[in-house]
Formats: structure tokens, sequence, C-alpha cells
């Protein structure tokens, strides 16, 4: 090992070691390369719920060993999207058990007979737990929602000449106090009620169970050796900006690493070999938030190039923000200036496609946050698709990345199983996310009951496993608790704290939410010493209804409530309050319940992504934060809409 990489290795050795030593492989997002080629298998596949009464017949019959339409009909289920709304059948929409699809998919010929070539398979995201088979062979297993997972199935589709494999994914989305997010099957016994065996999925969590192949399955190659991850960090020395990274190879140990540094004018601006190391840009463009620099969001392109002594080889681009991240007792620092979230929470939902990703409506909704004037959003309360993240990345929108630890409510759910489950979904989540720049802070959990005793211990480890798999972002989790009663408070970095004054409680009493609000941040700030982010807020409004003086669920409610907060962060940004997040951006489906009109209907827009007026009070004061920030830091311009840059006037 040469010197220079000697004095590399100590510096980012710990580092990056924690990364290697707790993840077993990487998760690199497929792309198209010169080495590597991409399939997706969007579009219709065959469907079927298991109804029977213990929801396993499609196990006891082995569904999976041929056609599913041999075993009885199906359905077509577009993927991605999650079944529930697609369909006419009311049984089907609130469905709990097991749910099967299939597809074959042909494949290309060179794909079946090049020994050199790894066919790999990967699902993006299956709600919750996912049993996979190839050509009626299982190939692997996967617990929870929202992360991707994925088998080398090369050699059942390299055995002959074949050129189609035949996919059966079954689906569970049972949720137990075990679960992320947890869950309960509660069975009604009363037969003079309820017909035998009835049960119900009872969830301590806000938003609709949707369920399904949510986002895209795709099937892609490598070589048989292979960058299978890249580990990169970055920081900043005067104005010289430093990549560090460290990359895993498999599949042989005699290889040879190129790594070139290109800026967005494809220019070579930095370059290394070997696994690992340390890139020095002179005077580089740094990753700044959207309206925090009249440049937001550049970019590098990290290309990594692996060569063997044979004809293998492989090729992979990672897009590299460098950027910095530091915490304070009162200020959240990007690039070592002030940074102040003003953003929103969202969901990912929609009419018909439930949770399934769109890009329409992902475009859509970028367009608005740049309307609204918004720099920020927590992915509430889940990791929501990768693409979405790579939107962020580029448009300079700050994600709080936040894992699906919602409705942990039970004292079970602080057992070790739970914690075991949890921590490996950290490692998944951190796996999957670690190089978006767009990605400054984790957060472990939404309102759990962080006041029982268990808490302590429980998020103490979480978030101490948290910090050791990644130490460059800090990590939080988001609280409605008392402030003097929370066990897992001491262990965050960023105090994240949800109140609804007024609308759960005090109902319809605005004039009160000045004192309390006033009071929540004050003693937070004096018992922790952190500074706090307003992680949720809001009221319920009807579209289009309205009532003078302002009533709950009228458009105004929602306007005065609002503006009754805003006075107070407007006091308390000066001091420790570093962040404002509405809930919600646009309306969402929830269960059926007394207080929800079809669901959640807290979003400044409509679940049609149609403007409330609460839509434009809040569009008026993010541009005139931005404005003010704009005083402190370089120029910013007035933004009109997003393009391969925004476009500005």
């Amino acid at each position: 090992m040469s010197p220079r990489l000697s004095s590399c290795w100590v510096a980012l050795g710990p580092l990056l070691c924690s990364w290697a030593l707790a993840l077993q492989g990487g998760m690199l997002f497929p792309q198209d390369s010169p080495s590597r080629e991409l399939k997706a298998l969007d579009g219709l596949w065959r469907f079927r719920a298991d109804f029977s009464d213990n929801r396993l017949q499609g196990f006891e019959q082995q569904w999976y060993r041929q056609p599913l339409r041999e075993s009885g009909p199906t359905l077509d289920m577009p993927v991605p999207s999650s079944f529930n709304d697609i369909t006419q059948e009311a049984r089907l929409r609130n469905f709990i058990g097991w749910v099967w699809y299939e597809r074959e998919a042909i494949l290309p010929q060179r794909w079946t007979q090049d020994p050199e070539m790894r066919v790999v398979l990967r699902i993006n995201s299956a709600h919750y737990y996912a049993v996979v088979w190839v050509n009626g062979i299982h190939v692997m297993e996967h617990e929870g929602g929202h992360l991707p997972f994925e088998a080398d199935i090369s050699k059942l589709v390299q055995t002959g000449p074949l050129t189609t494999c035949r996919i059966t994914i079954a689906i569970n989305n049972t949720l137990t106090p075990h679960t992320l997010p947890p869950g309960s099957i509660v069975y009604k016994a009363d037969t003079s009620m309820y017909p035998k065996g009835y049960f119900v999925q009872d969830i301590s969590f806000d938003f609709f169970n949707y369920a399904g192949l949510h986002r895209s399955v795709v099937l892609y190659t490598t070589p048989t050796t292979y960058i299978d991850d890249i580990t990169v960090t970055t920081g900043v020395e005067q104005d010289i900006g430093l990549v560090n990274y460290w990359i895993s190879v498999h599949g042989n140990d005699h290889f040879e690493l190129e790594v070139r540094l290109l800026d967005e004018d494809g220019k070579v601006v930095a370059q290394g070999t070997g696994h690992l190391g340390q890139l020095k840009v002179p005077g580089a463009n740094l990753w700044w938030p959207y309206l925090m620099h009249e440049h937001p969001a550049y970019l590098y392109s990290l290309e990594v190039r692996m060569t063997t002594a044979g004809p293998v080889s492989d090729f992979y681009t990672l897009p590299v923000g460098i950027r910095t991240v530091a915490v304070t007792e009162s200020k959240f620092l990007i690039n070592g200036k002030p940074f102040y979230f003003h953003g929103v929470n969202k969901h990912e939902d929609s009419d018909i496609r439930g949770k399934g990703f769109d890009w329409p409506l992902l475009m859509k909704d970028f367009n608005l946050l740049y309307w609204l004037g918004a720099n920020s959003f927590r992915t509430s309360h889940y990791p929501y698709a990768e693409e979405v993240l790579q939107l962020c990345d580029r448009y300079g929108i700050v994600v709080i990345d936040e894992c699906p630890g919602v409705g942990i409510v039970l004292p079970q759910s602080f057992g070790n199983k739970s914690l075991r489950h949890h921590l490996e979904v950290m490692e998944e989540l951190v796996r999957r996310d670690k190089n978006h720049p767009a990605v400054v802070m984790w957060s472990v959990a939404n309102e759990p009951s962080s006041a029982m005793k268990p808490a302590a211990y429980y998020f103490k480890t979480l978030i101490s496993h948290t910090k050791a798999l990644d130490p460059t972002r800090p990590v939080t989790f988001v609280t409605n608790a008392k402030y003097n009663a929370d066990l897992g408070a001491p262990y965050v970095d960023v105090i994240c704290v949800n109140s609804y004054f007024s609308w759960y409680h005090d109902y319809g009493h605005l004039e009160v939410i000045q004192l309390q609000l006033k009071s929540q941040f004050e003693n937070w700030y004096k018992t922790h010493q952190k500074p706090i982010i307003q992680s949720e807020y809001g009221a319920d409004a009807i579209m289009g209804l309205h009532e003078d003086p302002p009533l709950m669920f009228s458009e105004e409610y929602q306007k005065a409530l609002l503006e009754n907060y805003h006075l107070v962060f407007d006091q308390k940004r000066k001091e420790y309050v570093i962040g404002e997040l509405i809930w919600n951006f646009a309306d969402f489906m929830t269960n059926q319940t007394p207080l929800r009109v079809v669901g959640n209907k807290k979003g400044i827009f409509t679940r049609q992504r149609r403007p409330k007026s609460a839509a434009f009070i809040l569009r008026e004061r993010y541009w005139r934060i931005a404005n003010e920030t704009r005083q402190h830091h370089h120029s910013v311009p007035r933004t009109q809409c997003l393009g391969s840059r925004p476009f500005t006037f």
C-alpha cells in the first residue's frame, strides 16, 4: 500500500468500515452501462388473492410450481401499484393475507448463454413479507416493505435453451407487534355479531395500509466479477472539495479499479486508483439546497471502472454532491451555513395507484414543491422510492429520511425481537440511501410511545447503531411525548416534535395556539439544549368549505391555525427552532373512521394536487424566508418550473 493510501486509510478506515462490516453486500441502484443491462418488468401481472380461511391455500397447493392460471382464475394487476383500489371488489380493498403475483419474462439470448454474465432479479418494494420463486424454485424471502431486495438467478436461467423465466411472488400484508410498522390481528369471537373466524387488522398509524408491488420489479445483468458496492463521503477544506470513496468488488480477488470524478460539463476534475481513496477537487462546486444558492444541487459524476486480467470489466457511475452537515446547540449547518427547513411532510399516496410509483405524479409534486418555495421534506413515515431521492439530489430538496417505525405504541413492540428487526431495517435503509447528498438526517421512528420505560434502552441502542452505520449524518426520531417524559430524546441530535394545538384538543380555540406553542419550544429547549424542528402541525380542511369566523374543517380555519403557528416560528427561529414541516403536503387515504372523511384532509393540496387557500399562505411565507436567507448567503433567483436545470427569471 502506498504512503498516500496508507494515510488515507488511517483517516477513512473507521468510517468506511462501519458500513462495510455492518452490511453484507451492496444495493446499488440498477443502471444501464457499457457492462450492464436492465430490463424492467412493469406492466400487467397475473394476480390472485388467497381468500381461503387460513390464507394458506396457495402454499398448500403449491401455486408456484405451475403457471398461476392453471390453479384457478387470475386478475390482471398493474405493477407498480397497490392492489387495493384497482378492482371493484370491496373484500380485496381491505384484504389481509397472502396475495400472489406472476409474470413471465422473455430474456435476451445472450443473458441465458453467456457464462460470464450474472442475471439478478430485484424487487424494489413488496408490502410486507415476500417469498419469491423463479420457474418454481425458491430464490429468496424478505421481511418489510419500502426497501429493495434481490437475488442472483443466473443458474436458474442459464441451464438450458429456454429464453423465458416465470417469476412468482407471494406477498403478505399482515402486521404484527414485531413488524415495521407494527400492528395486530384482532379476532371477533362474538358469533352473534360477527361471522365465525372474522378478524381485522388493527393499526396505530393514520394512513391506509396499501399493499402489493409498489415499485418496479427489474432484471439486470453484471459481469461475474462486478462492482458490488460504492460508499462515498464528502468534506471541504478551505475551497478544496474532498470525495472519499470505498469500493467493494465481488467474484474475483484479482482486479484493478480506476476512479474518475467528472463535473457537469464532463470534464475530469480528479482521478484515482484502487478500492479506497480520496479525491481532491480544488475550487469545488458544492451541493447546496434549493433557494440557498444561485446554483443549487451541483452534482459530479463518479465513474468507476473495474478490469481483470481476462476480458471481464464492469462500469458504474454514481452521482456525487460535495457537501457537509453539522449540528450545534441551536443550528443545523449545511456547508457551514445555517439551514432552515421550510418544507412539508408527504406520503406516497394517490388515487387508484395507492402507493404505486408514478412518474407523472412525482414530477407534479416536485413542481409544486418548487412553486411553494419548499426546500425540504420528511419521508413520512417510511422510505420513499429511490427515484424520489435521485430527484431531490438533482433539485436540491433536503430530505429527512425516515424508516417505517411508525405506530410503535405496544409494550411488546419494544422487545428484543422488534429491536432486532428495527436494527436490520436501519441497515437496509442506510445501505440504500447513504450516497444521496440530499439526505441530511435519519429518522428512526415517528410518534412512538417514548415515555414507556423500555423506550430508553430501545432508542439508545437504535440510534447508536444508526450512528455507527453512518457517522456523517445526525439522527433523530419524531416525538409527540411530553418534553419531561420522553426517554429517547437524550439520544437524538435534533428534537423533532409534532403538535396539533387547537385541533386534537382545545377544539376551535385558535387563541391558545401561540401560548401553547411558545411553552412547548421553551420547555423542550430548556430541558435538552438541542435545535428543534416543528416536524408536524396542521388542520383538516375540506376543499371549498368556507366559514367566517373560521370553523374547524373550513379553509379559513386551516389558514388561521397556520398563521398562529407562524407568528411563534418567526420568534423562535431567531433562537433555536431550525425548521417547520407542514402536515401535510396533500390529502391522503386512511382507514375508515368517524374522524376521517374519505381520508386525512390536512393537505394544503387535495389528493388530486389542487391547492387549498393554505397553500398560498405557505407559499408567501416560504418565499419570504428564502429571500431573508438570500441576504445572508448567495443570491437566489426566483424559480418558475423544473427542468434538467431550474428555469429562472
